[in-house]
């Protein structure tokens, strides 16, 4: 009998204590009180509200996409554009890869900006002069001409971006 007692007792608590801690930090207890109104609680309900910030009130960082699958979408662009055989497919692929690893250096550096847009010039010349050494004077041809193609696209992308940006900017001050 004393065992059920004892039992009967223990789960009585065991209830008991976890329908407090429900209700304490619940909305039970009005604007005023220790719910989300601004009482005790008040610290946990701003960073609900603050969503996708992390701690000191900035977004997150975009992941980093992987050299590899840059190096990929490249490489899926320039092979029909120059007419690359697997061989060169693969020997233009490695040497992006590093191209984009040593990018990755030069920005993890601390120079001045000028110093950093020498470097990235170096770091171009360097990858195209790799480069044209696997392509055929015809292909050398394309390769330039594929450049200033993807030089005009991202030119127009970044019109585009600062338009839509313009645009978004717009509708909040109408807001």
């Amino acid at each position: 009998m004393k065992t059920t007692h004892s039992f009967l007792v223990f789960l009585f608590m065991l209830l008991s204590i976890t329908t407090v801690s429900a209700q304490y930090g619940g909305y039970g207890y009005g604007n005023n009180g220790y719910g989300r109104g601004g009482g005790y609680n008040h610290g946990s309900a701003m960073s609900q509200m603050s969503g996708g910030m992390n701690q000191g009130g900035q977004p997150e960082k975009p992941k980093e996409v992987p050299v590899e699958e840059t190096v990929a979408l490249l490489i899926e662009q320039m092979k029909p554009a120059l007419n690359l055989d697997e061989l060169q497919t693969i020997a233009i692929s490695n040497v992006l890869k590093e191209s984009l690893r040593a990018q990755g250096v030069l920005l993890k550096q601390d120079f001045s900006n000028e110093d950093q847009i020498k470097n990235f010039q170096a770091l171009s010349e360097t990858t195209d002069r790799k480069i044209n050494q696997f392509l055929s004077p015809e292909q050398r041809e394309k390769y330039i001409a594929f450049k200033e193609d993807r030089k005009n696209q991202k030119k127009s992308k970044d019109k585009s971006n600062a338009k839509e940006k313009a645009k978004e900017k717009e509708k909040e001050k109408q807001e």
